[in-house]
């Protein structure tokens, strides 16, 4: 009995010490990009907040985004930029790190926020999509909670510098 206890123990900490995220599998292969970086700051009742971000400008960088990676710096993102304004939704395919994503405008207004499950099986799915009612020109993926965590919501003005 006291093995058996002990043995209990030892597998309740170390669940409790493993990350939630499930971990990158081998089939989990992306291509790799330099990216731009840049800053995206947040401005609600007088406060600012920063994103440090990297830049998905392209469409080979806006299809791999965030795939593959198991952790994001606290402040820092994924700033995906359209050449013209869109209605795509975004899916968490091969993304391993619960997400939430602002959706801004050309006049840097969020028209949406959501927050995106890992899904049960991130290679293959089922995938839930996430975009928002109106048209938009960027959008930002950052750690789940973090717009929550910091008050902002579709009243915060969004500025983007490069």
């Amino acid at each position: 009995m006291r093995r058996l206890t002990a043995v209990l123990f030892a597998a309740c900490v170390l669940a409790l010490l493993s990350p939630a995220i499930p971990p990158a599998s081998a089939a989990c292969t992306v291509p790799t990009f330099t990216y731009k970086h840049g800053t995206v700051t947040f401005t609600e009742s007088g406060a600012d907040t920063r994103v440090q971000v990297e830049i998905a400008d392209t469409e080979n960088e806006r299809e791999v985004g965030l795939m593959c990676r198991t952790a994001l710096a606290p402040d820092a993102g994924m700033l995906f930029v359209f050449a013209d304004i869109t209605r795509d939704p975004f899916w968490m395919k091969d993304t391993l790190i619960p997400l939430s994503i602002a959706f801004i405008d050309n006049g840097g207004h969020i028209v949406g926020l959501f927050d995106m499950a890992v899904a049960a099986d991130p290679e293959n799915g089922p995938f839930p999509t996430y975009g928002p009612k109106n048209q938009y020109r960027y959008a930002l993926e950052v750690n789940q909670g973090f717009f929550a965590q910091h008050g902002i919501d579709t009243k915060a003005q969004v500025r983007i510098a490069p």
